[in-house]
């Protein structure tokens, strides 16, 4: 099980995330005020993209699913 949360993604793939983690976040918190549920939801994969960029693990090439970035 350790295998799978070795990071693996580069520069490139961390400045991705974290800028797309971001952009969630911000789009959650705004969202929220109109539409609970969906501001949460963006505020989750926002905050779920920013510990990836942090991390340098993604959970998508953790499955096995081959990414550009």
């Amino acid at each position: 099980m350790s295998r799978f949360f070795q990071p693996n993604i580069k520069r490139h793939g961390r400045i991705a995330r974290g800028v797309s983690g971001t952009l969630f976040l911000i789009a959650g918190i705004i969202t929220v005020d109109f539409v609970l549920w969906l501001g949460l939801i963006f505020v989750g994969a926002g905050l779920f993209a920013i510990i990836e960029a942090l991390t340098g693990w993604c959970l998508v090439r953790a499955c096995g699913i081959k990414t550009k970035i």
